[in-house]
C-alpha cells in the first residue's frame, strides 16, 4: 500500500465517490448512479468544499479512488466547549477490502482529528452493517449511545 494517498476529494473524484456509496445492498437503493452526474452531488460537494469544517477525502492508488469518507468537525458547548470530528460515509471498493485499507483510513481520519483538537471521535453505522460493527469495536470504538434519524 506504498502509492496510497490520502487526499481531499476533486469534483471530478465525485462520480468514483457515488459508485463506492452505491456498492452495498443500502446504498444501491439510496445513491443514483449514471451519466451525467446528479446535479444534486454536485451541489453537495460545492458546500462541502466551501465549508472549513467539511472535509471530503479520498484515498487513491494511482489514478483510482479506492476509498473514500467525509470528515465534518463539530464545535459544541457540552463537555467544555469540545469539538468533535465526527467521521461518516466510510466506503473501500469491492476490490480492495479485507486488505487492511479500513483500518488505515480510521486511524488517518482519527489522527486528522486530533490535528483539529477534537476531543472525541464519534461515527454511526446502520444497524444492518454487523461486520462494520465489530470493525469499529476492534479499533477501540464504543457504541455508547442510541441514534435516531427523522427523514424529512
Amino acid at each position: 500500500m506504498e502509492s496510497i494517498v490520502f487526499r481531499s476529494a476533486l469534483l471530478s473524484d465525485v462520480p468514483a465517490i457515488v459508485a463506492l456509496l452505491a456498492d452495498d445492498a443500502i446504498g444501491s437503493h439510496r445513491e443514483v448512479l449514471g451519466e451525467p452526474l446528479d446535479s444534486r452531488y454536485v451541489e453537495a460537494f460545492r458546500a462541502i468544499e466551501a465549508d472549513t469544517n467539511q472535509r471530503l477525502v479520498v484515498v487513491v492508488d494511482g489514478n483510482e479512488v479506492i476509498g473514500t469518507l467525509q470528515l465534518s468537525f463539530v464545535p459544541g458547548l457540552a463537555r467544555t466547549g469540545m469539538w468533535r470530528g465526527q467521521i461518516e460515509a466510510v466506503r473501500i471498493a469491492a476490490h480492495r477490502r479485507a486488505s487492511g485499507l479500513g483500518q488505515r483510513m480510521i486511524e488517518w481520519a482519527i489522527e486528522e482529528c486530533r490535528a483539529r483538537h477534537c476531543g472525541l471521535v464519534q461515527l454511526t453505522t446502520d444497524k444492518s452493517r454487523a461486520d462494520a460493527q465489530r470493525f469499529y469495536d476492534r479499533l477501540g470504538f464504543t457504541a455508547s449511545h442510541e441514534g435516531y434519524k427523522l427523514a424529512l
